[in-house]
C-alpha cells in the first residue's frame, strides 16, 4: 500500500511545475489555483456558502520616523574612524518571488448557453497567467496574503565581483570618455540645482510659509499649476524649438538619444525634434529639477514614450554626477596631499544611491533597464559591459508560451498585465561611464528599481530588528511611475516609503565626510530630491503625496486638465442611472455617512425578491467587509466575490448569481482590476461609490448585455456620491455636469440611450 502510494505521489509531481513545486516545498500544499477541475459536465451542487471568509483586521501603519536629533553629531563623531572602516558587504533578503500562476476565465459574450461550471472547467486547462495581489488591506504579514502574492525566498543575490571596478573612490575620469565642459557651464541646470546653497532662515520660513501658485496652459501638457513654499516662484513656456546642446546632455546621450527614441517619431519630425511634443515638455520640466505631477500616463497609449524620457534624465543626472566625482578624484590625485578639506570637492551625499525607480512589475524594471542599455550604447559599435546581464533578464523576462493564447480581456488590461508581472523585488544598478552592474549591493549602487513591496520588506517596522533604509537617505531623484496600479496594491507600501525618505543614516557606511554636500549633512536632501510622479487618473490619495511630501525647492508642477467628456458616454446599454446625494460633515465622516445613508435609504429600496439580481460595486475592501457583516447578520440572501475569494468560491457565487439564487453579490474594484470577469446576470446595479478608474463604470454598465433580452425596462443603476467624490464624479459624467450635481442638492436621474 505504501510503495503503490509514493507512486502516485511521484507521478503527482512530476506533473507540476517549477513554481507549483516550488510553492509545495515552501506550504506543504499545492495552490488553490491548481485545483484539478474536470471536463466532465457536472451538475454543480448546492450547499450552503460559507460566509466566514477573510476576516477585516485594519492596517496601522503608522511609522514613527527614527530620531534625528544626535543624528548630524553621531555622523561627525564617525569621522575619524572612516579611514579604519571596511565597506561592509550589503546583506539583504532575497525577493526572488515564487508568484503563483492564477488560471484566468474566458468570458463569453451575452447571450451563450455555457455554465459558470463548464466555462470553469474549461479555463482550467489553460496555461495559468500571473496576476499577484500585493495588496493586503487586512495587514497580514508577507506569505499570508490572498492568492497569487508574491513571497519571498531566504537570500537574494548581489554582485559582489565587480565592487573596485564600479568604486567611485578608486576610479579616475578618464580623458577619452569626453569631456567635463557641460559640468563647467553655468547654466548647467544639474550644477545650479546641487550647488545652491539654501539658508537657515528659508528652511525655517518653509514649515509657515503659504503655499504661491500661478497656473499656465502649455500647449500638449495643457493647464499647469506651479507652486512653491519658497519665496520666489519661477514659471516659463516651453520655447518652439529645442536643441540638444541646450539641454546640457552629457556626450553619450546626445546619439544615443536620436536613436533610442526614433521609435516614436515619424516623417519630417525626426529631423526637426529629437522629441516628440509631449516628450519635449516633460523633459524641460524635469531637466529644470522640478517636481511634477503628471496623472495622464497609461499603459496603453504614452506609457512606453514617457519611460523614454524620465530614463534619459536618469541617465544624464547619474552620468553628470559621477562624472564630478571622479573628475575630483583626479584633481586630488594631482594635487598636493593635505587639500582634501577644500569645500570645492563635496560632490557626494551620505550614501551612493541617488536615484530611485519606483516601478509595480518586473517587466517595467526590465525596460527601464533595457533602456538604460540602449542610451549608454548610442551609434558606438563597441557594446558596453553589462554584468549579470544573462541572470537579469531570465528572473525578470517572461515566457510568452506561459500566457493562455485564447484569452480574451480589454486592451488596457493587456497593456498593464504585459511579460513578467512579479511585484515583489528590488535590484541595484551601477554606472561607471560606459559599464553597468547589475545586482549591485545598494549602498554600491547609483540607481535602485524597486517595487513597493520589494521596498516595504527591506525597510521594515518600527521594532523589527532586521531593517534597513539608510540607502534611501541621499536619494536625488525619486521616480513614482504608474502610482495608479499601487491603489490596486497597497498604497500604505507607498506612504510607507516616503516617510523614509532622506532621513539621516544611522551608521556612517564607509562615507569620506570631506566630500559630502553640506546641504546633505545637515538634513535638508529633501528640499533637493526632484520627484516624478506619473498616473494614469486624478486621485486625492495621489494629490495628497504629491503635496505633503514634495518640497523641491525648485518648485512643483502638476498637470491638471478636467476631463470635458466622462466615461459614461461610453456606457452601451439603455439604462437609466440615477446619482444618490449624500451628505457628511467632513472628510473624516463620509465613510460612516456613506454606510448609513446606504443601509437606511437604498437597502430597503432592494430587499423585495422583485428588485432579484443586484449587483453591488464597492471600490474599497474596508467597505466590502463592512457591508459583507452587515448582510450576515441582517440575514440577506447575498453572496460575494473579493480578491480573496478563491475560485471554486468565485465560480459558486457567479452560478448562484446567474441562477437567482442569492438576491445579491457584493463585487470589489480590485478583483474586476485584476481578473476582468463578465459577471453575467445582473439586473440591478449599485454603485456603493464611484470607481476609482472611470473606465470601470463603463465596463460594469456594459456587463448588462450579458443578461437575457427583454429585460431591458427592468435594469436600474444607483451611484452614491458626496461632495468629496468631485475628481472622480468629473471623471464619469465630465465636469460641467459634475458642477451642477455638486452645487444642486437634489438626486439626479440620467438616461443612457446606449449606440447602436
Amino acid at each position: 500500500m505504501g510503495k503503490r502510494r509514493s507512486q502516485s505521489q511521484s507521478q503527482l509531481l512530476s506533473t507540476l511545475t517549477k513554481k507549483q513545486k516550488k510553492h509545495l516545498r515552501d506550504f506543504g500544499e499545492e495552490h488553490p489555483f491548481y485545483d484539478r477541475v474536470s471536463r466532465k459536465e457536472a451538475k454543480p451542487q448546492i450547499c450552503q456558502l460559507s460566509e466566514s471568509s477573510d476576516s477585516s483586521d485594519s492596517e496601522s501603519e503608522s511609522e514613527g520616523e527614527p530620531e534625528q536629533v544626535s543624528g548630524y553629531h553621531k555622523l561627525l563623531a564617525t569621522l575619524k574612524n572612516v579611514s579604519e572602516e571596511e565597506e561592509e558587504d550589503e546583506e539583504e533578503e532575497e525577493e526572488e518571488d515564487s508568484i503563483v500562476d492564477d488560471a484566468e476565465m474566458n468570458d463569453e459574450g451575452g447571450g451563450s448557453d455555457v455554465s459558470v461550471e463548464e466555462e470553469m472547467a474549461a479555463e482550467s486547462t489553460e496555461s495559468p497567467e500571473n496576476v499577484p495581489l500585493s495588496a493586503d488591506p487586512e495587514g497580514k504579514e508577507d506569505g499570508e496574503g490572498p492568492p497569487g502574492t508574491s513571497q519571498a525566498s531566504p537570500e537574494e543575490f548581489t554582485d559582489a565581483k565587480h565592487e573596485s571596478l564600479f568604486s567611485l573612490e578608486t576610479n579616475f575620469l578618464e580623458e577619452e570618455s569626453g569631456d567635463n565642459s557641460s559640468l563647467k557651464a553655468s547654466q548647467d541646470p544639474f550644477l545650479q540645482h546641487v550647488n545652491k546653497e539654501l539658508k537657515e532662515k528659508e528652511i525655517q520660513a518653509v514649515a509657515t510659509n503659504p503655499k504661491t501658485t500661478h497656473e499656465l496652459k502649455w500647449p500638449i501638457l495643457g493647464q499647469l499649476v506651479f507652486s512653491s513654499k519658497f519665496q520666489k516662484l519661477e514659471t516659463f513656456k516651453p520655447p518652439k524649438g529645442i536643441d540638444l546642446k541646450s539641454l546640457h546632455l552629457q556626450k553619450p546621450l546626445e546619439s544615443a538619444w536620436t536613436k533610442t527614441n526614433s521609435q516614436f517619431l515619424s516623417g519630417p519630425q525626426k529631423s526637426s525634434s529629437p522629441f516628440t511634443p509631449l516628450q519635449k515638455e516633460l523633459f524641460l520640466i524635469m531637466n529644470s529639477y522640478r517636481d511634477l505631477f503628471y496623472p495622464e500616463s497609461t499603459a496603453l497609449k504614452n506609457g512606453e514614450e514617457i519611460r523614454h524620457v524620465y530614463c534619459l534624465h536618469v541617465i544624464n543626472h547619474v552620468l553628470k554626477a559621477n562624472a564630478q566625482v571622479l573628475g575630483n578624484n583626479s584633481r586630488r590625485r594631482s594635487q598636493k596631499f593635505g587639500v582634501g578639506d577644500d569645500d570645492d570637492f563635496r560632490d557626494q551625499g551620505l550614501t551612493r544611491p541617488k536615484v530611485l525607480i519606483v516601478v509595480p512589475f518586473r517587466e517595467a524594471a526590465l525596460r527601464v533597464v533595457q533602456l538604460f542599455i540602449s542610451l549608454l550604447e548610442g551609434d558606438s559599435k563597441k557594446k558596453i559591459i553589462v554584468s549579470n546581464k544573462k541572470r537579469f533578464q531570465g528572473e525578470y523576462g517572461s515566457d510568452p508560451e506561459e500566457r493562455p493564447p485564447n484569452l480574451k480581456r480589454p486592451e488596457d488590461y493587456e497593456a498593464v498585465f504585459v511579460g513578467n508581472i512579479d511585484d515583489h523585488f528590488r535590484i541595484g544598478v551601477a554606472i561607471l561611464q560606459r559599464s553597468i552592474r547589475l545586482y549591485a549591493p545598494f549602498y554600491s549602487s547609483d540607481i535602485l528599481i524597486a517595487s513597493p513591496l520589494g521596498l516595504r520588506t527591506i525597510i521594515g517596522g518600527e521594532g523589527e530588528k532586521k531593517r534597513d533604509f539608510d540607502f534611501l537617505s541621499s536619494i536625488e531623484l525619486l521616480i513614482i511611475d504608474q502610482a495608479d496600479i499601487y491603489l490596486m496594491q497597497n498604497w500604505e507600501h507607498v506612504l510607507h516609503l516616503m516617510n523614509h525618505m532622506n532621513l539621516l543614516p544611522l551608521d556612517s557606511h564607509g562615507v569620506d565626510f570631506s566630500r559630502v554636500r553640506m546641504w546633505s549633512l545637515n538634513n535638508w536632501s529633501k528640499y533637493y530630491r526632484q520627484t516624478l510622479l506619473f498616473g494614469a487618473l486624478q486621485d486625492a490619495q495621489i494629490n495628497s503625496v504629491f503635496n505633503k511630501y514634495c518640497v523641491n525647492m525648485q518648485g512643483q508642477v502638476a498637470v491638471r486638465n478636467v476631463p470635458m467628456t466622462g466615461s459614461i458616454s461610453h456606457v452601451l446599454v439603455q439604462l437609466p442611472h440615477v446619482f444618490q446625494r449624500m451628505e457628511a460633515e467632513n472628510l473624516a465622516s463620509v465613510i460612516d455617512a456613506r454606510f448609513n445613508f446606504f443601509v437606511n435609504k437604498i437597502l430597503p429600496q432592494y430587499r423585495d425578491a422583485v428588485m432579484s439580481h443586484t449587483l453591488v460595486y464597492i471600490p474599497s475592501y474596508f467597505d466590502f467587509v463592512r457591508l459583507r457583516n452587515y448582510f450576515k447578520k441582517e440575514e440577506l440572501n447575498f453572496t460575494h466575490i473579493c480578491e480573496y475569494t478563491q475560485k471554486s468560491g468565485v465560480s459558486r457565487a457567479r452560478h448562484f448569481f446567474l441562477q437567482g439564487e442569492k438576491q445579491f453579490l457584493l463585487f470589489t474594484e480590485r478583483f474586476h482590476f485584476y481578473k476582468r470577469y463578465t459577471i453575467k446576470g445582473i439586473r440591478n446595479l449599485i454603485f456603493y461609490e464611484l470607481p476609482t478608474y472611470p473606465h470601470f463604470y463603463s465596463e460594469i454598465c456594459n456587463m448588462l448585455r450579458a443578461t437575457n433580452r427583454g429585460e431591458e425596462a427592468t435594469w436600474t443603476c444607483t451611484v452614491l456620491y458626496s461632495k468629496y467624490d468631485a475628481q472622480r464624479l468629473a471623471a464619469v459624467v465630465g465636469v460641467e455636469r459634475a458642477a451642477q450635481m455638486l452645487q444642486s442638492k437634489k438626486n439626479v436621474h440620467l438616461f443612457i440611450t446606449g449606440e447602436k
